[in-house]
């Protein structure tokens, strides 16, 4: 029997509902649902560790201290890393006009998290004034947040698509660009063009990308830097952490502890 974060019929229903529903869940198990969408936007935050967001244009690594906003109609599906301690905000078609359209990642506040936990406790039905005022401020938190670049672009052609494929299934690999394009059967001029054409990174760029949002589930999974590290095909330590802090402006260990888990909620 599929477990549910909310009813689906509820989420699909042709109805103009205009209230939002929170769902909060803790589990000792790891959830993980298929590809899937629905008429309701939706936004997904871990309280501990980090969960991954997959949809057709790529995917979304979501720390404790993070959320990420699925629009309505939008496939996406979701993989928590370890036991499942997370939130969904599901907010009916006619509140998203809005809201981004596009899924992302956004940076969390205690604003938020605050509103998130007073509204885990509504009953169903209308929104009484004072619910109806909380979630105003709940959808202009989402509507206002900054948005944090912890997406990886999936590339469209079939091609970039098997490389990408190998690539996630051995981060460590240290093959070159030539050497993959000879593997999959392309130029490597045109390896090259397509994949900043369709992905806006690098073919490098997009790897050291890959490794990095990688090293950030690994982190939140509790895993040594060093291990981490060397797991992700770093020649030494201080190269993965030279590289963690260019991207994200902070080393892994400050990284963790600026909220691995989220007690606020």
């Amino acid at each position: 029997m599929a477990d549910y974060l909310i009813d689906p019929s509820f989420l699909n229903a042709s109805g103009d509902t205009a209230s939002i529903r929170v769902v909060l869940r803790r589990s000792p198990l790891a959830r993980e649902t298929a590809l899937h969408s629905h008429a309701f936007g939706q936004l997904i935050g871990p309280l501990k560790g980090s969960a991954r967001i997959e949809t057709d244009a790529g995917i979304w690594v979501v720390p404790a201290i993070h959320a990420a906003w699925v629009p309505p109609h939008h496939d996406h599906a979701l993989q928590s890393n370890g036991p499942f301690q997370g939130w969904s905000i599901y907010v009916p078609p006619v509140l998203c006009a809005n809201l981004p359209q596009s899924p992302l990642t956004l940076q969390g506040n205690a604003l938020l998290d605050a509103a998130i936990q007073r509204a885990s406790h509504w009953q169903n039905g209308p929104e009484t004034p004072a619910q109806h005022r909380l979630a105003q401020v709940i959808l202009d938190e989402i509507a206002t947040a900054q948005p944090v670049g912890l997406n990886l672009p999936a590339p469209q052609d079939a091609r970039l698509q098997r490389i990408a494929r190998q690539l996630a299934a051995d981060l460590a690999d240290q093959r070159g660009m030539a050497e993959w394009a000879n593997w999959a059967g392309i130029a490597p001029r045109t390896l090259s063009r397509r994949f900043v054409a369709e992905t806006g990174f690098t073919f490098r760029d997009w790897r050291q990308r890959a490794r990095l949002l990688a090293a950030l589930e690994m982190l939140a999974s509790g895993r040594a830097v060093t291990t981490v590290a060397l797991d992700l095909g770093y020649e030494n330590i201080s190269a993965f952490i030279t590289a963690f802090k260019k991207t994200f402006g902070t080393t892994p260990g400050q990284y963790l502890a600026s909220g691995s888990e989220n007690p606020a909620i």
